[in-house]
């Protein structure tokens, strides 16, 4: 009974865990004028899905407000 019993805890607790992934964030700002297109990508490491977007996102906003964007996998 105590296997089953811990092993039904193990099994929920790895329910609830979040996976920890590589993550690249691509951001691009497109040719204008005499400058030419701009492209930078970010690796994000080892980081839950949810911090991978928001680091993407404050790290985008500056090649967004310069006329950019990012793009998030």
């Amino acid at each position: 009974m105590k296997k089953i019993t811990l092993l039904a805890v193990a099994a929920l607790a790895m329910t609830f865990a979040s996976c920890k992934k590589d993550y690249t964030c691509t951001c691009t700002i497109p040719a204008s004028g005499s400058s030419a297109a701009a492209t930078y990508t970010y690796e994000l490491k080892d980081v839950k899905k949810k911090d991978a977007k928001d680091a993407c996102n404050s790290v985008g906003s500056v090649w967004i407000l310069a006329g950019g964007s990012c793009d998030f996998k």
